[in-house]
């Protein structure tokens, strides 16, 4: 029991991360965490009961190591510079941490968690994309339906990409990538009647990755 106790739920699922992180989701068992922290698979059954239960506890605790504090860093930010850097995070993402990006957004969430997913309206509601119509609907005055279909479409081609750069015969150096999304990104919601000046292209600029060494 001592050594139950000694074990946290957290250092379980930071145990299942590495795994996950180096060797994806295959690899991560309840044996291969018990390897990894160097104890019996008693301690992980204990916080668990099941590999399945524990499968459903790393995806939200992925979820959050990836995505957890973009909200906030968006509300931060002006409304256009905050949809950019959500695609621009998606991207790196997918380059920085290819085997878990695949088992949050690739593999079907519902072989994961199940019916707690059915909750949501759509995958895009993951990738901030509600938030992102209503930001820029807002401080624009431009229909939520015309930006809707801009950030949709720019949340499309996101993904695509990303997929792309996942796999390493597809991959493009992380700073392109980021740049594409940058430049798809504004022209969409150009073409759905946001103005944008050279200052603010400029400062949007300074978030892709490798652009401060471009310039330099």
């Amino acid at each position: 029991m001592g050594r139950k106790a000694r074990l946290s739920r957290e250092m379980i699922l930071e145990a299942a991360w590495w795994i996950l992180d180096t060797s994806g989701i295959g690899a991560v068992t309840i044996k291969s965490v018990a390897e990894a922290l160097g104890c019996s698979t008693q301690p992980i059954s204990w916080h668990f009961g099941s590999m399945t239960e524990m499968k459903k506890a790393l995806w939200a605790y992925a979820a959050f190591r990836l995505y957890g504090s973009l909200e906030e860093e968006m509300k931060k930010m002006d409304a256009v510079g905050a949809f950019l850097y959500s695609g621009i995070r998606y991207i790196s993402n997918a380059c920085d941490h290819p085997r878990v990006f695949r088992f949050l957004n690739i593999d079907d969430p519902l072989e994961t968690v199940g019916e707690e997913m059915r909750g949501e309206k759509s995958i895009f509601s993951t990738q901030m994309d509600e938030f992102a119509v209503r930001m820029l609907s807002e401080t624009y005055r431009v229909s939520p339906e015309r930006i809707g279909e801009a950030v949709q479409n720019t949340v499309i081609y996101t993904h695509g990409l990303a997929v792309m750069m996942m796999w390493d015969r597809y991959r493009l150096d992380k700073g392109k990538a980021c740049r594409m999304i940058f430049e798809i990104g504004t022209r969409m919601l150009r073409d759905a009647g946001i103005r944008m000046n050279r200052e603010e292209m400029v400062r949007w600029q300074s978030m892709i990755p490798g652009s401060a060494d471009a310039e330099s």
